[in-house]
């Protein structure tokens, strides 16, 4: 029998897919299952977009440029223009997805045995994307008690060795939803014009930002206009996840000539995505604040609701539409699992994603979990409630060890 890769053997099972099984069997035993693993967006797509889909007039679903439709870049230069993001359309290159764009990003300006240093808890596929390019990343992990703020830059120096070739961010962050500060992103400027070291932002969230601070893009960052590789999605800040539409960004000639190389090579982002993205940049501007606001009410209702069940802590997220939550569990992988296939309350169970599967370092995160407020807060409300009531009864709880020393005392 054939032998499979070891590039496959080492890529990560994804921390938000890999219960899916699980919650597949709850559902299939009547149990109702409440999804907050998954960074899908409950709110609605922008009827623009769903119009031209509708709409679509054309005898032939074409190829289209590898680079993308021009007219959707041209709108995307505007869009930017908002943010004060001073770009040109042959800046902007089409993905299929963000993480194509990341993908891309990787393969284009790194080797194999190149090193990307990455604050962590990070986007888990971050990893799997530096595998497919052959580079290894070199963590660096936030601590929760400090909110994920932004390690010490000395904490950074320590990783860097003539291997390392450049630092990922994501910035509002995926999974904290940590939002770095004008200096923080000074800092990162700083050390990537001191080692000539590219940044690779995904600053998919931009629009999700819950301070009075301007928001902060790289492209904001002075002396490193070539270092900058900028990762975009229309996934999360249109409920399009589905269309698989993201953008590289980069000012930097060589890297967009080797970028386009691979655009080439997979022919073309999707065309009824392009079409349907392009409309959505025309969606009222009631649209985006609707959306903004009703996370700023998720957000204060989870949080706070967390923060009041014994045992548990989270930080209050800045940006995004995650909290990473420290449970008073043995194991928050065994936790989560525990939920799908042992537990439920009133014929209901939650799904969330084990926090070990944003960090690369082994013992990282272990009693942590990912939690994406992307339900009413109805919907919260009995997650809340199901996590509070499992807490009492899961075997590896401290909650449930607490009140059982209690009772023989």
């Amino acid at each position: 029998m054939p032998t499979v890769s070891d590039r496959g053997k080492i890529m990560p099972d994804s921390p938000i897919r890999k219960l899916g099984p699980l919650a597949e069997k709850a559902k299939a035993k009547g149990i109702k299952v409440y999804h907050l693993n998954i960074g899908q967006p409950d709110l609605p797509t922008p009827p623009e977009a769903l119009a031209a889909i509708k709409n679509i007039d054309r005898t032939i679903l074409e190829y289209t440029p590898s680079e993308g439709i021009l007219s959707f870049r041209k709108k995307l230069v505007k869009y930017y223009q908002k943010f004060d993001i001073d770009v040109s359309v042959e800046d902007i290159i089409i993905t299929s997805g963000g993480s194509e764009a990341v993908t891309f990003a990787f393969m284009s300006c790194l080797d194999p045995g190149d090193e990307i240093i990455v604050p962590e808890p990070a986007y888990a596929n971050y990893e799997a994307f530096a595998i497919v390019a052959g580079a290894e990343i070199k963590s660096i992990a936030a601590k929760i008690e400090e909110g994920f703020s932004l390690p010490p830059v000395e904490e950074f120096e320590k990783l860097i060795t003539p291997k390392t070739k450049g630092i990922m961010i994501c910035n509002p962050n995926n999974p904290t939803g940590y939002l770095y500060t004008r200096e923080e992103m000074n800092k990162i400027r700083d050390l990537v014009k001191k080692y000539d070291l590219y940044l690779f932002s995904d600053e998919v969230y931009r629009e999700f930002c819950y301070t009075g601070a301007p928001y902060i893009s790289a492209f904001h960052l002075e002396g490193i206009e070539q270092n900058v590789v900028l990762v975009d999605s229309v996934s999360k800040r249109y409920s399009e996840c589905g269309l698989r539409i993201g953008a590289l960004i980069t000012k930097n000639e060589a890297v967009k000539k080797n970028v386009m190389k691979f655009c080439q090579a997979r022919l073309s982002p999707p065309l009824i995505g392009q079409i349907a993205a392009e409309a959505s940049l025309d969606a009222d501007p009631d649209y985006m604040l609707n959306n903004y606001n009703e996370y700023v009410n998720r957000r204060k209702f989870l949080i706070d609701g967390l923060n009041r069940i014994d045992g548990v802590y989270s930080p209050i997220p800045m940006g995004a539409f995650y909290t990473v939550a420290r449970l008073p569990v043995d194991n928050s992988d065994k936790f989560c699992a525990w939920l799908l296939s042992d537990f439920e309350y009133e014929g209901q169970t939650v799904m969330m994603a084990p926090a070990s599967g944003f960090y690369t370092a082994a013992n990282q995160g272990i009693d942590e979990v990912r939690i994406a407020y992307v339900l009413n807060k109805k919907d919260l409300a009995v997650c809340l409630k199901i996590l509070e009531e499992a807490l009492k009864v899961y075997p590896g709880s401290k909650v449930r060890q607490k009140a059982f020393s209690k009772e023989n005392n």
